[in-house]
């Protein structure tokens, strides 16, 4: 369920750093202001106000540090799709042309829809519970979306005809194999489960008794790492269905995990968790690596509120040796993973919920709380550009592969597609 980690990334596709040696483009210094400035001046504002923005029928907890007054007046987005009647928890692209998306949302409903003019393709029916995970399959041929309470449907995309479904216990994730029509999930029970598609035939992987809280299938195609409710994590091999790896105990995390990561080739796997500690894991030997602690913020949190941060969401960069890590604070660290030391901090004003790595370029994007998608240029933590448009906080976001566009949902009922202008290209 990741959309931004497509195949894409080549690094010769990083053409303003020539030939230089990775050790001299770590070293360079950040853009000047005017830099910058123009950098900001080429943003193309979209100065349309949002219709029925008044109309904000969203709940959040997190009212008190989310969406500004006025900010739903400025909507930098170029598409709209308006189909949900509640909030939207999911966005994927498909992989092939990335020129379709799918949402699913509060209102039990999942959508298949165009990028260019948000023109509704099919609806994905028949869901009894709020969608939260959808995805395409890597050939684009089919769509799988699943429930909170465990429906799991497949859909293939031209013929917009369920081919398959399957009910588990509650969901907590769900993926497609990187090079095959096979899907996986993971449960509140504790299981992980692998199906062929579409004839079903099914595997199961049992954890501990406590939810299965995230996945990802590495890229070699054989493995899957698992994090768990009681900080454990997991390392499968997919066609044993055995365990090749336990992190657990020091090696694990002190709480339930949030997410997790592989770099490009699979060698290093990032775990992070509600106890705001990212772990890196050599995923061919099970063994950590180094651990990336937060260190606390200038302005330290009410004592009452010092447990209420943790990592979000954790990505590696494809052509340098750099991993950011999101927390629910507000920060964005970035970690030089070759001297293990942190090596950027860009502060948000409000919560991080998602980032992405740029494919073929040292940018990543965030969305958050505020309601806005921003791109940090990962070697000087200097913001790029800002996009806006919700009237509520971003709940998941997708790129697409040649960086031109960002996908978005919100507590807003809304997706919107961005257009992302970038002067280095």
């Amino acid at each position: 369920m990741e959309p931004g980690s497509g195949e894409g990334g080549a690094a010769g596709a990083l053409h303003f750093h020539g030939d230089e040696e990775i050790i001299e483009v770590v070293e360079l210094g950040p853009p000047g202001p005017d830099d910058l400035a123009n950098e900001m001046e080429d943003v193309d504002f979209d100065e349309e106000a949002v219709e029925g923005a008044e109309e904000q029928a969203w709940e959040t907890e997190e009212e008190d540090e989310g969406v500004e007054d006025g900010m739903e007046a400025q909507d930098d987005s170029e598409v709209t799709f308006s189909e949900h009647s509640a909030s939207v928890f999911c966005v994927s692209l498909d992989p092939t042309t990335n020129t379709l998306a799918v949402t699913g949302g509060e209102d039990d409903k999942a959508f298949v829809w165009r990028l260019s003019d948000g023109e509704r393709l099919f609806e994905c029916s028949g869901h009894k519970d709020s969608v939260t995970c959808a995805g395409f399959s890597p050939d684009s041929m089919f769509v799988a979306t699943g429930d909170m309470s465990g429906l799991i449907k497949v859909w293939q995309v031209d013929t917009q005809e369920e081919i398959w479904s399957f009910e588990v216990g509650d969901l907590e994730w769900m993926e497609w194999h990187p090079q095959a029509h096979v899907l996986l999930a993971g449960t509140a029970d504790g299981n992980s489960w692998m199906w062929k598609i579409p004839s079903g035939e099914c595997k199961t992987f049992q954890g501990p008794s406590c939810p299965a809280t995230c996945g990802r299938v590495l890229p070699d195609g054989k493995r899957v790492v698992v994090g768990y409710e009681d900080g454990t994590v997991r390392i499968w091999d997919l066609k044993q269905g055995s365990s090749l790896h336990v992190l657990k105990g020091q090696d694990g995390h002190q709480g339930p995990l949030t997410c997790v990561t592989s770099n490009k080739d699979g060698s290093l796997v990032m775990t992070g968790s509600v106890d705001c500690h990212a772990k890196l894991v050599n995923s061919a030997t099970g063994k950590v690596v180094c651990v990336f602690k937060m260190e606390s913020a200038a302005s330290k949190p009410p004592a009452g509120e010092a447990e209420s941060n943790s990592v979000e969401s954790l990505g590696f960069c494809n052509v340098m040796p750099l991993a950011a890590v999101g927390y629910l604070d507000g920060t964005l660290a970035i970690y030089d993973i070759s001297t293990q030391s942190l090596r950027q901090r860009c502060q948000h004003e409000s919560g991080i919920v998602q980032l992405l790595w740029e494919d073929s370029a040292p940018v990543v994007y965030t969305c958050s709380l505020d309601g806005a998608v921003r791109l940090w240029d990962a070697r000087s933590g200097k913001m790029i550009s800002e996009y806006r448009g919700h009237s509520a906080e971003i709940l998941d976001f997708a790129v697409n592969k040649d960086a031109s566009l960002v996908v978005t949902t919100s507590g807003d009922h809304q997706a919107k597609v961005f257009c992302v202008q970038r002067p280095d290209r």
